[in-house]
């Protein structure tokens, strides 16, 4: 009596199993197809947040005083010069102090005008794996994503404009003008930047701060997401 029990407990376990395999091979082939639709749905939503973010935040630091104007952009003296500008204010030249600082924002206003090409090739580019990773990653991941496809390409653009620039705004003369007084203090230790690598870090720098900045607003603000697609993309989020 107990081998036909077990015998039937085995026979329904076997036939059981052999009804479920069907099913189970399928939900693989379901979850695919509904993730590879998912998939178009986020790597355009994040394309369109990006777009946003360049066309919005990107675009207002190419207009004059982009950065001279905006407080969390905005190019100082570098770190290594700090001494010059308090230098230069301390003796009456603080005209000359705020008109270095102007011509370097200047300059990288000029070169932020040549980052949108390579900032549209880099969104193109992104894959249905990096939406999904941005899509859940921080508040800034889509920015990250885009500095990590774009800052070499930008700074071989950045560079050499930003050093032509410093001669259409008068950022050479400015500047040989402010390195030849302070060099000239008794005991100063004399000092040689080289302003236009500086620069081109500093306006890259900006560049992503306010892309950032867009960012965080469309992952944090409702009303931010200026179109159904934001809206869909970016409620899959809200629920990470």
């Amino acid at each position: 009596m107990k081998k036909i029990l077990l015998l039937t407990l085995a026979f329904s376990i076997t036939a059981s199993a052999q009804i479920q395999i069907p099913k189970t091979l399928k939900l693989p082939q379901l979850s695919s197809k509904i993730a590879s639709l998912g998939g178009v749905d986020i790597a355009a939503g994040l394309k369109e947040a990006l777009d946003k973010g360049i066309s919005k935040q990107v675009t207002k630091l190419t207009a004059e005083d982009g950065f001279y104007r905006n407080e969390a952009v905005k190019i100082l003296m570098p770190a290594e010069l700090q001494k010059v500008d308090a230098t230069l204010r301390r003796i009456g030249l603080s005209s000359l102090a705020d008109e270095g600082i102007k011509v370097l924002n200047r300059a990288a206003e000029d070169a932020v005008k040549e980052s949108t090409p390579i900032f549209v090739s880099a969104v193109k580019n992104m894959s249905f794996t990096d939406a999904k990773t941005i899509l859940l990653g921080n508040e800034s991941a889509a920015t990250s994503y885009l500095q990590s496809s774009t800052t070499t390409a930008l700074y071989s653009k950045f560079n050499p404009v930003i050093k032509e620039s410093f001669s259409k705004v008068g950022a050479d003369v400015v500047w040989s003008n402010i390195i030849a007084k302070y060099n000239s203090i008794p005991l100063v230790k004399k000092v040689n930047p080289d302003l236009t690598d500086y620069t081109t870090n500093q306006a890259l720098a900006g560049v992503f701060k306010m892309i950032a900045v867009e960012e965080k607003s469309i992952r944090t603000d409702i009303s931010a997401r200026t179109s159904p697609l934001l809206k869909s993309v970016f409620a899959l989020q809200d629920k990470k």
